[in-house]
Formats: C-alpha cells, structure tokens, sequence
C-alpha cells in the first residue's frame, strides 16, 4: 500500500502499556465521534488485552486492534504496509526498537516515540537515514516532553529573534521555572538500559557526552557545560542540572542542522533548573546536582508504573527561554504545559506530532519533531494539548 491508500492513517504500537494506552486515550477524549477523525488502531502482543484495554478506555467497539511483537520483525512490517504512521510507545527502544525503525525506513512509513536514549538514536541515524530518505519515510525520535517543549521552545524563540532582531540569537539559555510530575518504570529502565550500555561499551560515554553527537559530519562550538550551579544575575535566581539537558540539547542541535543552521553554525544552548535567590536557592542548586546522579532513588519503579489519573492532571511545567545578542539585546519565550510532564502532557504530545505527521510534506529521514513539523506541531499543541507559546516582554 501507499501512503494514501492505506487502511489506517495512525496506528498506536504498545497501546497496552501505561504510556500508550494514555495515548489510545487521548484519540478517544480529542478525536471520538468527530468528523474527518484520523483511522487508528491500536497495536501490541495480545489481542486479549488490546480488547480488554480498548473497553476499559472507552474507545468505540469497532476500534482495529493489530497485534504485532518486537521480536517478530514479520509482524512489525505487516503493521507498517498498513498504516500512514505509528506511534510507538515499546521501549527501551535500545532493546526493543530496532526492527521498527528499519521497518518503517524500508516501508516508508512515517514514525514517532518518546525516545530518550542519545546512543541508540545516533546508531539508527547512521544505520536507517539515508533507507528513509529513499523511501519518504519521517522518523521522529523524542516526539514527547523529550524533546518537544524545547525543540519547539528554541524555534519559536528564533522566529521571533529575526522578525524582531533581524537575526537569530547566538546564545539561548533554557531555564525550567517550575515543574511538578513523576517517573514512570518506563523512563527508569530506559536510562538504566543507556548506562547499561556505556559501561559495556565506554566508546558511548563520548556520545552521551557530546551534544553534536546526533549531526553527522558537523561540529559546532563549545557549549555551555550546564553541569556547575551558577548564579544568574539577570534572573536573579540559581541554576543548577537539568536531569534532561542530555537529550534535549542533541535534539535541539539536531533540529538546527537538519534545517540549515537557522539558528547559525555558532549557536550555543543549555538547559538548567532555577532555584531561588541567595543562600537557600544555592544549597537547592547544590542538592539537584546529586539528584542529576541518581533522579530515580534506591528503587526506582517498575515498567508499567506510572502516575495516577490525579497525579497526571495536577502536574504542570514552565519553561523560559532567553536568547542574547553580543550587544546585549535579550528576548524572553515561555512555553508551559498541563498535566504530568512525561506521561499526561507526553502521551498528548505524541498523538498530536502522529497527526501532524499525516500532512507533513517534508522529505524524509530520520529527524525531530522541530525539523519534521515547525510551527504546523506547534498550533496543534496549543490547539490539542493545552501547551502555550508566547513572548515575555
């Protein structure tokens, strides 16, 4: 099948799982009984469970269910000759990933997950990317809160940079304001897994640590290491690690080089928490710093745990982006979102960049949300998913 003949245009791979099912749920709450919905089906092992999960979330009775298994490669190109995109919620990816990006990248089936692992993705660009080039299929890895509110955030921000400037911002700081969710067991396994593989492997610690690890043949300039805590006189706050600036930075680089470098060859980024002024927001800064070492804990949770529907709906995040000009110009962005960060906003993140992806017209490859969908993404979260884009004047 073609792309415009296919049976389904979004097919949601993993939907049995707690971060999945929240995404079957958001096309149910978003799209159910609406005209010119999107045709979805949801995907997993076992046709038992996807029925008992698609009762359980309401979805229409008549909902397809595709019974697919990441250790049967057959049945992962079955589900892709038969839908436009997929969505895909069954990680870590590093262990469980692998034959559905190459399947995709034959097919030329569009892609999007919640990828948060830098080391697995630069070995999908170097294997997969020029197959989905050929192919037109669209692989986008982190299509979640990693990387999308900062993906997003750092282009938005340089839009409005040059209408207002002229220029792009040479340097732009990401600052978390205030944030409040949870861990899932997913996201727990997953960096368990990265450093699993970094110690078997210590050539993959370079890529952890190199934030051009996901630009192929580019090297930009030396980057803000976002590692110490620093007073920021400016905001008159402290900052300290970022527990997701690992990820988010490649992506974020990324999105520059597969765009052109709107952003310049010279852009620097990072990504810090602020704390609070003084002595207090210090020791907070100091304190986070261990945090960023071990975010988990003695027990982190299992695969499958997550946040609560309560928990999900109380969290929240705030982010500020400041871009500065040599001469001293700055220009503040904020992004904000409802919901749990990695699993309430996640999972409308995800559906929202699946639908997007079906009237995307950009040539394919493996990219990011950023590079991939722009500002069309961008109206569809603030129309979908309760995210806010603005400038702060």
């Amino acid at each position: 099948m073609t792309k415009d003949t296919a049976e389904f245009d979004i097919v949601v791979y993993g939907a049995t799982g707690y971060t999945g099912r929240l995404v079957a749920e958001h096309f149910v709450r978003e799209y159910g009984g609406k005209a010119n919905a999107p045709k979805w089906a949801m995907a997993g092992r076992s046709k038992d469970k996807l029925e008992e999960v698609r009762a359980e979330i309401g979805a229409p009775a008549d909902t397809p269910l595709v019974v697919a298994d990441a250790s049967d490669p057959a049945s992962l190109d079955a589900m892709c000759h038969r839908t436009r995109v997929v969505l895909t919620t069954v990680g870590p990816y590093q262990l469980y990933g692998d034959a559905l990006v190459e399947a995709c990248a034959r097919s030329g089936t569009d892609y999007a997950d919640l990828c948060g692992e830098p080391t697995w993705m630069h070995e999908m660009i170097t294997a997969h990317h020029e197959t989905a080039k050929k192919s037109g299929a669209r692989i986008s890895f982190s299509s979640g809160f990693d990387s999308i509110p900062f993906d997003l955030g750092v282009l938005m921000l340089q839009k409005e940079a040059k209408q207002r400037h002229g220029s792009p911002a040479p340097r732009v700081k990401c600052r978390i304001r205030a944030m409040k969710g949870t861990w899932s067991g997913g996201t727990a396994a997953s960096a368990t897994q990265t450093m699993k593989a970094a110690a078997r492997n210590p050539k993959l610690l370079g890529l952890l640590r190199d934030p051009f690890s996901l630009t192929p043949g580019f090297e930009g300039p030396d980057q803000p290491s976002g590692m110490i805590p620093r007073y920021e006189d400016e905001l008159g706050k402290w900052t300290a690690p970022f527990v997701m600036a690992t990820i988010n930075t490649k992506n974020v680089h990324r999105t520059n080089f597969l765009r052109g470098f709107p952003y310049g060859e010279d852009f620097r980024y990072d990504e810090m928490v602020l704390t609070s002024p003084g002595d207090a927001g210090k020791a907070a800064a100091n304190a986070l710093v261990e945090l960023v070492k071990n975010p988990f804990g003695a027990k982190p949770p299992k695969p499958g745990e997550g946040p609560n529907r309560e928990e999900r709906e109380k969290g929240f995040y705030d982010v500020l982006f400041v871009g500065e000009w040599p001469d001293g110009k700055r220009l503040h962005y904020g992004v904000k979102g409802r919901y749990d960060p990695g699993y309430g906003s996640t999972s409308r993140m995800l559906g929202e960049t699946g639908i997007a992806l079906l009237d995307c017209k950009a040539e394919g490859g493996i990219g990011t949300p950023g590079s991939f969908l722009g500002e069309a993404l961008v109206k569809r979260l603030r129309d979908h998913a309760e995210l806010t884009f603005a400038v702060e004047e």
